[in-house]
């Protein structure tokens, strides 16, 4: 198999890595990793992962036929304005950035070849990412049949017109911190009112378990699920209604389109540094 390369070695290509070989799509020796400037943090993924690192960009994208961009958004300019001599259509560049336009990526690289955008989240690195997809102008069906077994082997994959792909990353690419902020706030709660952290976590931990469970295996919506636990005078209606009360919907929505919008945001400022890059070339 050929190698794979991730230019970036932060948690989101650390967590791909880990799911990848876990479930052995590719092996260690087959995954190349490299970043700008970090070196403890190549030697650390060396160590854990058995994978090769470098920086001669040249030496590692001739061997490799995927080529996974997993850095900032902050970076995408400049850090593919590196690449793009050793960069080519023969490449399925794969990119897992966050705000950034498959037309962008194909712009910057300066020629017009397989450009896949994904948006993973951190579950992959225990095969349980939410994984959106969607291809640009000059990728084929075997290019993304090898994107979506990719994506396969680290969770669940969904293909959405780019369009969609803003809110994608606002729902389920930010997703997992909503809920592990919202553990956290569970667990504090229980410890406040003098039960262990330890058995808070237990009983949280199975709570969201099985109500997930429960959501993918019933026919009934969230909302019928909940009514159903909820009796009247109750104590879940209490808890529901101070939720409520607190404006608990209206706080998720609003954390949800923000990020979204912040997306957004991010894709404009490349689309604008794009423009003022191709415009002082000329």
């Amino acid at each position: 198999m050929s190698k794979i390369v991730f230019i970036g070695a932060g948690s989101m290509a650390e967590a791909m890595i880990s799911g990848l070989i876990e479930k052995k799509m590719y092996s260690g020796k087959e995954i190349i990793v490299t970043n700008r400037s970090n070196d403890e943090r190549l030697q650390e993924l060396s160590q854990h992962y058995r994978v090769t690192t470098s920086r001669d960009y040249k030496k590692i994208l001739k061997k490799a036929s995927v080529v996974v961009l997993a850095f900032k958004p902050k970076d995408v300019v400049e850090s593919l304005s590196l690449l793009k001599e050793d960069l080519s259509s023969d490449h399925l560049v794969i990119s897992v950035i966050a705000g950034v336009s498959t037309d962008s990526i194909t712009n910057l690289l300066g020629f017009e070849g397989p450009v896949i955008r994904a948006m993973p989240n951190t579950s992959a690195s225990i095969g349980q990412s939410a994984t959106a997809i969607t291809s640009g102008n000059w990728t084929n069906e075997k290019h993304e049949q090898l994107a979506r077994a990719l994506f396969e082997a680290i969770g669940k994959v969904i293909t959405v017109d780019e369009e969609a792909m803003h809110l994608v990353t606002g729902l389920s690419g930010s997703g997992p911190a909503y809920f592990y902020y919202m553990i956290e706030a569970m667990q504090d709660a229980a410890v406040q009112e003098g039960m262990t952290e330890e058995t808070a976590r237990e009983l949280i931990f199975q709570t969201f378990v099985g109500a997930a469970g429960m959501v993918k295996a019933s026919n009934k919506t969230p909302r019928q699920l909940r009514k159903e636990i909820t009796s009247p005078n109750g104590t879940t209606e209490a808890g529901i209604k101070m939720l409520q009360q607190e404006q608990f919907k209206e706080s998720i929505s609003s954390c949800i389109k923000t990020a979204k919008n912040r997306s957004e945001e991010m894709g404009k400022d490349i689309e604008e540094r794009l423009a003022a890059s191709i415009s002082s070339r000329h």
